[in-house]
């Protein structure tokens, strides 16, 4: 996990593991083991994550990570079903005079090394012939610091994570700004180590599940009206008896038939998540956009429970 992106991976006050990340963590560990407190956090800077992913020192990356080809084809890694979709943007500092990438020319940007975001700002800086200077650091803490010290002159990531920092930023959020271009396709969600195709699945369908209870309607506050639904897609999703075949579905991924409630009952569905770390009415106040569901214009889409 990440330690340091306010809203998606971070340690609170008391030093406690918070954000949406983290609560997909709980979520994949209440589906498994029925307990979303049963999680081992490793916090990882982007260069150490995939070796961690590699060596088996963690089972699940749930760290701001963008899905692509390279890290599908040659990082051990197989993603599952994307958390976050988002996109990289740029962070300036409230009184400068940049409106747009190309009021940037011959610039300092400061921005993680071994990330996409890298690679993004040479592309879209390179096919705009803004000259630049990148300024790469390892981990957010020593980047913030050279920001603050106005070592560069903006800061570039995924626009979510921009809002996490804009949002605690010392001098208070108004003193940054955000420009309005999004200039990549930044898809964000857990991996699994290649080569263990049940434990892909089992993470895959835990977030599913999340998203397919907003899709129903059953929260962690009205899950008990459900217990009695006459409806048999919910009652097969909750895993209870089928009145007609007399049995408990089970779609063979080795968890609890009742795994899906377990999820929503102990952490609870995508909506709730997002609205309690990330949501319009949290520091970062983020609108669901592209992360609304697939009914309500966005990409959030689960497949058949059956």
């Amino acid at each position: 996990v990440n330690d340091a992106v306010p809203g998606f991976g971070f340690t609170d006050e008391e030093g406690n593991f918070a954000g949406f990340d983290i609560e997909f963590c709980r979520v994949i560990a209440a589906a498994v083991l029925g307990d979303p407190e049963a999680v081992e956090f490793r916090p990882l800077t982007a260069e150490q994550r995939f070796t961690a992913l590699q060596s088996g020192e963690i089972d699940v990356l749930v760290r701001n990570t963008t899905y692509t080809s390279s890290r599908d084809g040659s990082e051990g890694a197989d993603f599952v079903t994307t958390t976050f979709y988002d996109g990289q943007g740029m962070m300036v500092r409230a009184d400068s005079e940049f409106q747009t990438l190309e009021d940037m020319q011959d610039t300092a940007i400061c921005v993680l090394s071994g990330t996409t975001t890298e690679l993004n700002l040479a592309t879209r800086f390179g096919a705009g012939d803004i000259s630049y200077e990148p300024v790469p650091f390892e981990d957010n803490e020593t980047l913030q610091q050279a920001f603050e010290e106005e070592r560069c002159d903006g800061w570039t990531s995924d626009k979510s994570q921009l809002a996490g920092v804009q949002s605690t930023w010392p001098d208070g959020p108004e003193a940054l700004r955000i420009l309005d271009e999004t200039f990549s396709k930044e898809p964000l969600g857990p991996a699994v180590p290649q080569g263990d195709p049940q434990w892909r699945d089992v993470v895959n369908w835990a977030v599913i599940a999340t998203i397919q209870a907003e899709e129903f309607g059953i929260s962690s506050e009205n899950l008990a009206e459900f217990d009695s639904t006459d409806d048999p897609e919910i009652a097969r999703w909750l895993g209870q008896e089928s009145e007609e075949e007399g049995t408990v579905f089970d779609p063979g991924l080795g968890l609890e038939p009742d795994f899906n409630r377990t999820v929503v009952e102990q952490v609870g569905n995508y909506s709730e998540i997002y609205d309690r770390n990330v949501g319009p009415d949290s520091p970062l106040g983020l609108e669901r956009d592209q992360n609304a569901l697939y009914t309500d214009g966005g990409l959030l889409y689960a497949p058949p429970y059956r």
